[in-house]
Order: structure tokens, then sequence, then C-alpha cells
């Protein structure tokens, strides 16, 4: 046995082997003490090789899954070994024969389609980055769902679009650039390096013809040979992983990149699109928007936010299906009632192709198809616009299926066939024979256990079953002696004794026994036999299926956008291919439902208007005053405008953003030993080298990473740039006020400022938005709001007052000033107190005259102030 492990263990020294014995997975040497550290259970020994103690750990094969989602996520992968034939067939080859196993299937984090191993409202990708000479191309696929996509691009934008997609693991050449597997590592995916031959393009058109069983991929479009290396690498490692089982692939559907908003990894990172910067789902975009009742639609919804739209045609078809879902709310909350019923079609395909599905996801299909039907015939009901109209087409036409799969099963199917007791009484006449004879074979053991109750005298006499001794007759050890004695011992035969009981047969048990097993097994076959006929009629109809499992999605999220619309008071935005950014009463959404949740208050509503006389608003004003908040509120306005969402405004005209970026925060990157600064620069830099005329920027506080004329000098300069070169709108926030300036030399910039009230030192935040410049920053006035000792807050008003007084009396003046004011000494020069009011006594004596007082009066005076003073 030890040395086919270690036979089938040298194919897959890169992964973990989980080795089938009986009812468990075992692991052994190295794999045994990872895997036992990992999971925390019990690291023991079994046997020795060469001398040496045999780690050994292991876990039980029914509840697998769990371990092997925990395994991956720690970064390992799995190699699942499996017994290939009966330990009886075995036997047959003699005493000492080893049961054939090998390897079925090879678990990575990108090729899991588990229920339990996925999140249902998530894609899982599985990409891969080719490069044949100069071109390059990422294809990406998510075998639980079947989506295959491919798509050209230069170098720069394969980081973006691996951020966008996300993907769980990216294959790229071995020995090639090490740039592209940083580019993995950098958004958190498993990179695996694959041999040069999987990306041979070749070989990899060979494949995928072969796969769709066509003989040119000219019917799915034109790919160049890098798209084709691409998909080739993904289908070549499906083969590798599943063991030649391929999933249930859609033919490659090829983007570009002209056809949707381009956001870099910084920008959806700092806009919380779809995980939030705590690194978890809630506090994001997506969380807030997301009102889907399906799996599927969740997963659009994910798709449509990663990559808004540019297409004007598509943005247009998607807001009149969300307005007609809006203006008919009993149309909408009916759908939402029939598509709280549907199950994940997709995933349960996927299952049933890669054959790791069961009954329950044929019941999956069944419940699919009854919930389209319905939803159908509520459509059927309305005048809906041409598209919605197009999708009640794609949701019928299944009625034999439907047919089929509602005759054949029961209503709750177990999860696995070979539980059996899922096909319906009645749907195959040979199934119901031998269910009857196993039914009644049990009740017949029944009448025998109470005849020989009776024939013993014993009451407490069973017949009971296990799979070592099969059927038996059980009785506790006190009346073992009776059964052993003349004339019970002609009947009874002694088979085992235990602890507390005594365990005998008989003759017409054992015969009744195998008529049982018989019945029992030949009915496990007929269940087995009708599982595969059901599944084959399913698989015969993917492709529509996998139409239905789409047109579901759309209802979905089209209902779940028009009823968040309803209830936050979103408005249909007008997009066009204009410049225009003009926002009337603009939110923020995920802040606006924070401030609902907490009883805060409702949020400020502000106006923005680009494109018009001014390509570019330089925003001044105090921190806290919500100035990074109206920058990412416009920003999110503008995507989800192109997503076909309605949007949190009174009003809002977008012209279409090719691309959005954004510089907002400060954050370092230790690992490749980058400072606060640097990755501002760095970030900038990108902003200023990619951006084109239709890009929308919004940049928070350029240059104040570093010294202040630097910083200065680096914002002006690149504002300058954003106007003369990029020509692209922007939202420019910064504290250095001298670059308000720049409204009068630079014909596209106009200034806006957020308001604050000043009252008794403090500072209130209005946070309105304002045409105008703001004069200072109110920076000490914020630092006392966070709780600065007071201490330190009346110093900073002496320095600072200091600093602005030398500033307006010129350089040399200021250089006094500075001398004067001993910043660097060893002990700071104490702050000025406060000149306190005036005391009673001090208020009776300003009005007396000393020399006109008599002593009398004098007198009369002392006693009347002495009683003014305060108690001890």
């Amino acid at each position: 046995m030890m040395a086919q492990y270690l036979e089938i263990k040298a194919e897959y020294a890169g992964a973990l082997l989980f080795y089938r014995m009986g009812d468990f997975y075992e692991l052994f040497f190295d794999d045994a003490a990872l895997a036992a550290e990992a999971l925390d259970i019990a690291l023991t020994k079994r046997g020795k090789h060469l001398g040496q103690d045999i780690a050994m750990c292991g876990v039980p094969v029914h509840s697998a899954e769990g371990y092997l989602l925990t395994l991956i996520r720690k970064g390992f992968r799995v190699a699942v070994c499996e017994q290939l034939e009966n330990p009886a067939e075995a036997k047959k080859r003699g005493s000492k024969s080893v049961v054939k196993r090998g390897v079925v299937r090879l678990v990575t984090p990108g090729t899991l389609t588990e229920e339990s191993l996925l999140e249902a409202r998530r894609h899982n990708y599985l990409a891969a980055i080719a490069e044949v000479r100069g071109d390059h191309a990422l294809a990406w696929a998510d075998i639980s769902t079947g989506a295959l996509h491919v798509m050209p691009l230069p170098p720069a934008r394969i980081g973006p679009e691996l951020a966008r997609l996300a993907p769980s693991e990216v294959l790229v050449a071995d020995g090639g650039s090490d740039e592209f597997a940083n580019l993995g590592t950098d958004i958190g995916a498993s990179v695996t390096p694959l041999g040069r031959s999987a990306f041979d393009s070749t070989s990899a058109a060979q494949r995928l013809c072969a796969l769709f069983e066509v003989q040119t991929l000219d019917a799915f479009g034109t790919f160049d040979r890098a798209e084709i290396a691409a998909m080739g690498a993904v289908v070549e490692y499906l083969e590798i992983t599943q063991k030649g089982k391929l999933p249930l692939l859609q033919p490659p559907q090829r983007e570009n990149l002209a056809g949707v908003m381009q956001i870099d990894a910084a920008t959806r990172r700092n806009l919380e699109l779809t995980h939030a910067l705590s690194g978890g789902r809630s506090g994001s975009l997506l969380a807030v928007m997301d009102r889907t009742v399906t799996a599927g639609g969740a997963r659009l919804l994910e798709r449509r936010l990663s990559s808004p739209s540019r297409n004007l045609e598509v943005i247009h078809t998607r807001h009149e299906m969300v307005s007609f879902a809006v203006e008919q709310s009993r149309f909408r909350s009916d759908l939402r009632q029939h598509l709280r019923r549907v199950p994940d079609l997709d995933r349960a395909l996927s299952r049933l192709a890669l054959d790791r599905g069961g009954p329950r996801d044929l019941a999956a299909v069944r419940n699919g198809l009854e919930g389209a039907e319905g939803i159908a015939a509520l459509m059927r009901e309305q005048s809906l616009p041409d598209a919605l109209a197009a999708l009640t087409t794609d949701l019928t036409g299944h009625d034999a299926l439907l047919d089929l799969l509602d005759q054949s099963l029961i209503a709750e199917p177990p999860l696995l066939a070979r539980d059996g007791g899922f096909i319906a009484e009645g749907h195959d006449p040979e199934l119901d024979e031998a269910r009857q004879l196993r039914d009644e074979g049990r009740g017949v053991i029944a009448r025998m256990q109470a005849e020989y109750a009776a024939e013993t005298g014993i009451s407490s006499l069973k017949i009971k079953h296990n799979n070592v001794l099969g059927y038996f007759v059980e009785v506790t050890a006190t009346h073992a002696e009776r059964m052993l004695s003349a004339p019970l011992n002609e009947t009874f035969k002694h088979r085992q004794t235990t602890a507390n009981q005594v365990r005998f047969t008989t003759v017409p048990l054992s015969e009744m026994e195998t008529r049982i097993l018989n019945a029992g097994g030949r009915a496990i076959e007929l269940e087995k036999r009708l599982y595969d006929r059901l599944k084959g009629a399913v698989l015969e109809q993917a492709a529509a299926l996998t139409q239905v499992a789409r047109a579901l999605s759309q209802l979905d999220l089209t209902a779940a956008l028009a009823d968040l619309a309803t209830e936050a008071s979103w408005c249909r935005p007008r997009v066009d291919y204009s410049r225009a950014l003009n926002i009337v009463g603009g939110r923020h959404p995920v802040v606006e439902q924070a401030l609902r949740a907490q009883g805060s208050g409702p949020f400020v509503a502000n106006d923005c208007n680009l494109g018009d006389t001014s390509d570019i608003w330089l925003l001044t004003g105090p921190n806290m005053a919500g100035k990074s908040t109206f920058l990412r509120q416009n920003a999110l306005i503008a995507l989800l405008a192109q997503i076909g969402s309605f949007v949190p405004a009174k009003s809002a005209h977008i012209g279409i953003v090719s691309q959005l970026f954004s510089r907002v925060g400060a954050s370092d990157d230790l690992a490749r030993g980058r400072s606060t600064f640097m990755v501002e620069m760095v970030e900038t830099a990108a902003i200023l080298n990619q951006a084109d005329d239709g890009a929308l920027v919004i940049l928070d506080e350029i240059g104040r990473g570093t010294a202040t004329y630097d910083g200065l000098s680096i914002a002006w300069a690149t504002l300058e740039h954003l106007h003369e070169v990029n020509g692209c709108r922007a939202l420019f926030a910064t504290h250095y006020h001298e670059l308000t300036n720049l409204s009068e030399k630079l014909a596209r910039v106009d200034n806006a400022t957020v308001a604050v009230k000043e009252h008794d030192g403090d500072v209130i935040f209005l946070h309105e938005v304002r045409q105008g410049a703001a004069d200072r920053s109110y920076g000490v006035q914020v630092a006392k709001l966070a709780g600065l000792p007071s201490s330190v807050i009346d110093r900073a008003r002496v320095v600072l007052d200091a600093l602005e007084r030398g500033e307006r009396e010129g350089g040399s003046a200021r250089e006094t000033l500075i001398d004067d004011l001993p910043l660097f000494s060893s002990r700071p020069m104490a702050p000025p107190t406060k000149a306190a009011a005036p005391s009673e006594v001090e208020a009776a004596l300003v009005s007396v005259l000393p020399d006109e007082l008599s002593p009398r009066e004098a007198l009369a005076l002392i006693y009347e102030l002495k009683s003014k003073l305060p108690k001890a």
C-alpha cells in the first residue's frame, strides 16, 4: 500500500495527497505534518519507512469539503486520490492485492465547483495571461458557471484588468516574465506556472475546437494568436485538474477595452467598489447596492459594478428596463417573489457536467424551469419594453424537460445519488418492484423478530443489521445461556459475543437477508441508472438552460435596482456622448446609508457641474468638511449611470466617462519599499500618463506628503497638466490655497469650496459645496475637535498667528518671527493664559471713587466686598 502511495505522490509533488482509505482520506509523511498544522487535527504515526516513523493524519470522507476549503484558503493544492475498484475485486487477485487507486481531481483555488467551497454571490475566476510575439491577451473562466471570456490588451492594462476580475488563480507561462506573476500576487490570487506548451497557440486552437466540437473558431469571432493561447492554457489546466472531465464551458466571448470604463486597481480600492478599505464586503458600494434575491443576479451586479459600459445603446436599454420596473411597482413585487424561489441554475449545471452533482442539482434545474415558467406567465400580462420582452422568450420552451424532471423526481431529493430514494414512485415499474420487495422484506424482519421473541420468551430480543454481520438476532448477556441451551441452540447459531450482548443467526434470517440485500441493491442500481439518464437529458439542453439562467439574473438585477431606486429616491440619469458631469443634489450612496442607519440626520446633497464652462473644479476647505466624500460621490454617480442603474441625485446628466481615476487617501507599501509619498506619486503618475480627454479624475491632497513648497509645486504642475495635456474632467481637492489663483490663468478651471461656520473659535461643518475659494484650512480647530490637549491647541494658535503675520509682513519679518519662536528649544514657551472674566468684587470696585468715600462708607464697602468673596 505504501509503495502505491509513494508512486502516486511522486506525480503530485506540489499538492497534498488525499489518499482514500475506506471512509477516510489519509495523508502521510510531510503532507500529514503540513495538513495537521493547517487543519488543527491530530498528527499520529503509522508504520515505518526506511527505519523512520511515518507521520499520518486523516479526515472523514463525508466531511472532507470543509477541510478542503480550509486548505485552499491557506494556499495549498489538494490531489484527491480515490479507490477505483471495490475491495472485493482486489481480493480476487490475491489476499495481499492492493485496491487500485488514482487521482480523480486536483483541487485548486480557481477550479472549485462545490456549493460549500464557493461564495454563491461571487464569481470564482481562473485567469491566464499569454504573450505571443509581443501581443498579449487575458482569458478567464468560471467553471462553476461555464463563463469563458478573452481580451487582447497591452501589458500596462493587465494589472487593472486583473483587479477588475479579482480571479482566485492566475496561470502564467513557466519561465516567463516575473511581472505577470507579481501582478497576480498583488491582487491576492494564487499564481500557477504552466509549461510553455500549454500556451502554444497552434495546439491551443485544436484543443478549443475539440472542446466546442467545431472545425474552426471563426464561428465565435476573430481571435489573435495571443487570445487563442490564453484560452488554450485555461482549457489545458482544466484538463489537468479535472482529469479529463471538462466543465460545461460556454462559447468564448471576446471583450475589448473600448467597451467598458477603464478603472485601475488603485481607483477600485479608493472608491471601495466591491470591498471596503477594511477588507470586507460591508461598507462597499456593492453591499449598499445589492438588493438581488438570486445568486446569479448578485454575480451579475458585481460584474457590472466592476465593468461599467461605454456603449450608449446598452446603457439606455438597461435604464429603460429599470425605469419600467420602477413605474410598475406591483409587477416588480410579484417578480421578486417568484425570483426568490429560483435556485442557482448555472452552478447546478456545472456540477452535473463535471459529475460532481446529485439528485438535488436535478431538482434545482426542475425548480428553476418551474420558476421561469411562472415568471414568463407574469410577464405576458404586461406591456413590456423590447428588452424585457426578449427575456420572456428565453424563459420558455422547455416543457418536455420540465415534465420529465417533474414526473421523475420527488419534491425534496437527497444530496447524493448513492443514497437512493429520489425517483418518484410510479415513474419506473422495475424500480417500484425492487422497492416493494425491499420494503416488504423489512416488514418480514419485523414479523420474524416478534416470532423469535415469542419462541424464546425473551421480550428484549432484537433483530439488527450492520455491514459486517448483516442481519443478526441480539439478546443481552443475561439471556445468552438460554439461547445456547437445547432446544433453542438448534435454531439459533452463535455469531458473536460483545461486552453486553450476544448475537445469533438462523437459516431463515440468512435467506431473508439475501433477498432483502438483493432487492435493496437492485433498487439503488436502478436509481443510479435513471439518474444518469436524467442528467444526460439536462446536459443535452445545457446551452438553452444557460440562457434561462442568464435571463433570470438580468430580471433579478433589474428588479433589485428598481427597488433600490424607489426606496432611496434615486433618479434616472441622462447619459450621452457629451462632456457633461452635471449633477444636481448628488449624494454618496454608502455614506448616506450609514448616516441613516446611525440616525445621524440627513446627508447634505451637493451639485457638481463640469463640462459646460469648466472641466476642472479646484476644491478647497478644511479637513472633515466633506471634500473627499464630495469627490467620491460624483465618481460613483458617473459609474452607476454607466452600469445602467439609477443614481443618488435629484437629476444627473453624464457624458460617457472612458476612464475613471481616483487618487484619494494616504497609505504606504512597505513590502515594495514605498513610502506614503512615493505611493502617492506613483498613482498620480499613472493618471497623468494614461488619462484621455474622456476621463474623469478625482485627486485629493496631491503633494501633502512632502515639504510645503515641494508639494505645492507638484500640485500646481499636476493641475496644469490635467488642464493643458490630458484635457479631462477633474475634481481636485487641496489645502494649497495658492492654487486658487490658477482659475484666473487656466480658462476651464473654477474654484469651489466646502462651507464652514466659525463660532467662538470653533468650526461648524456645513458640508455645502459652493463656488469660491476658502481662505484658510481651520486645521487647529479640527485638531481641537479631535481631542488634542488644550495646551497644544493654545500653543498651535500662537505659532500659527506668528507664521501668518510673518507671511503678511514679508520674508525677512517671517524669518525674524520664526527665530523668536522657540520651536526647537528644549523647554517650549509656556502657552499664554487666557484672561479670566472679572469677579464680582472686581466689578464692584470699578465704579468706586475712594477719595469721595467717608470712613463709615468705606467700612460698609469693605463688608459688602467681603460678602462677595467666594466661600472657602
